[in-house]
């Protein structure tokens, strides 16, 4: 190969093509030739890092390890510079994976409340500081339906797959670093931000997630006014769904 990147990236595309439901030979001999040397896979085989059958190509167990950790830095890169930074993520993410160390990549997992998804609706695996840290982040990082009313707490990002979902809430303002505060769960959420009142279905408001202090977070964790319960975290995040008015 032509060096630690090249092998790193086939064996990201390779976790891919598996994360569809593509590895046989015949998928991945157009990967080869359009993007790979023909002896790339070979040198795979060889370090014991894929396995190569008639029919079939796949990951060892040692290189679905390094592809998987390849694959979370470079989607953490994308919330990253998508949610945070607010940029385009598709040119700068792509060097993530091969600049950033684990503890590094950890760090910006629990700054972003251990994102499930990356900016395409790819899963991103999940880290240690995850499964360790994942309560005390919780508490900091809370979906907006979540707060009290009179509540305010800082957009830590917002998290959607539609595009005209997440430019109709930047066009609101609603953004990373900006402030809100709820006035208003029922009916439907009213918000204020930048001087502006606004009203959010259910399903918007749970897209918006929030940094909230401890004290808010213990106040959080007092039934709602209606006798809704607390937050339940184990409900993925991936699978809110989006208002109404966004749906196509």
């Amino acid at each position: 190969m032509n060096g630690a990147n090249d092998r790193d990236e086939m064996l990201e595309r390779l976790w891919q093509l598996r994360e569809r439901g593509c590895s046989t030979v015949t998928a991945l001999r157009g990967e080869l030739e359009e993007r790979f040397r023909a002896e790339d896979l070979k040198d795979l085989v060889r370090d014991g890092l894929a396995a190569l059958s008639e029919e079939e190509v796949s990951l060892t167990e040692a290189g679905s390890a390094h592809a998987e950790r390849l694959i979370r830095a470079q989607r953490i890169g994308e919330r990253l510079i998508h949610d945070v930074l607010g940029r385009e993520f598709e040119s700068g993410a792509c060097e993530f994976e091969h600049i950033l160390n684990t503890e590094i990549v950890e760090g910006i997992c629990t700054l972003l409340g251990h994102p499930r998804e990356c900016p395409h609706g790819f899963p991103i695996p999940e880290g240690e500081c995850c499964r360790v840290s994942a309560r005390y982040v919780q508490k900091l990082i809370v979906p907006l339906s979540e707060l009290k009313i009179g509540q305010s707490a800082r957009v830590a990002y917002v998290y959607t797959k539609s595009d005209q979902q997440l430019h109709r809430l930047t066009s609101l303002q609603i953004r990373p670093g900006r402030v809100v505060k709820l006035h208003q769960e029922y009916p439907s959420y009213v918000i204020e931000c930048e001087g502006a009142s606004i009203a959010l279905d259910d399903e918007v408001a749970r897209s918006i997630n929030v940094w909230v202090d401890g004290e808010a977070a213990a106040a959080r964790d007092t039934p709602h006014a209606d006798g809704r319960a607390g937050p339940n975290f184990t409900r993925p995040f991936w699978r809110w769904r989006l208002g109404p008015r966004d749906r196509r």
